[in-house]
């Protein structure tokens, strides 16, 4: 049996259609409680977790594999994983943004501490770092935007995918960090204790996605 982690969203949405030309179909997630779900293979079933703990569940053997976002895995790390493709689906970006009227790049040449508002703090701290610029992390869960708004940062780091959120808010783009989309990640053990199981399950996805 090969345990796929998963969480509900945005990648959910987009891997199914992928799973389905691997023959992995399951009913929809949205209409059952269940956290475990079988499969139209029997020899795959589905657990459905929160998006930042789908690689510690596959980390820990709990899941063979999973479906998550570039951006957890460079977050939390990728210790006991195997990341053998890119999926991509789910694509967006991690950026800096800030007030149309903030002046960010002048406060960068000069040199100013900036308060930076966001739930990615390794992502914003190492980002920060190569380029020089002391920073007062502020650790947020959500509406990012509203930080900036009320004054409490000078900018956000955060997940973009259309940038209409950013606009509504009068907040713009300042830099780019990197792009995203979604990647499989597979427990490192499983992969060689199992080989013979996980390898045909991996090289179907690999043919969908080409």
């Amino acid at each position: 049996m090969i345990t796929l982690a998963l969480s509900k969203g945005r990648i959910l949405d987009e891997t199914l259609p992928l799973l389905a030309s691997v023959g992995v179909v399951f009913d929809d997630p949205e209409k059952t409680r269940k956290l475990i779900l079988p499969t139209s293979r029997a020899d795959v079933r589905i657990v459905l977790v929160r998006a930042s703990d789908v690689p510690t569940y596959v980390q820990y053997g709990a899941a063979d594999c999973g479906i998550t976002g570039k951006d957890i895995l460079i977050e939390q790390g990728s210790e006991g994983l195997y990341v053998p493709l890119d999926l991509k689906i789910a694509k967006c970006r991690m950026s800096v943004a800030a007030l149309a009227e903030f002046d960010y790049f002048n406060k960068v040449r000069q040199g100013a501490r900036l308060r930076i508002a966001t739930k990615y703090t390794e992502t914003a701290r190492n980002h920060f770092a190569k380029k020089g610029v002391h920073i007062d992390l502020i650790k947020l869960y959500g509406s990012m935007e509203l930080a900036p708004l009320t004054g409490l940062a000078d900018a956000i780091v955060d997940m973009v995918s259309t940038g209409k959120t950013l606009q509504a808010n009068n907040l713009v783009e300042v830099e780019h960090v990197y792009d995203i989309c979604a990647r499989l990640i597979v427990n490192q053990a499983a992969f060689k204790t199992r080989f013979e199981q996980l390898s045909p399950f991996i090289t179907a996805l690999q043919k969908a996605v080409l």
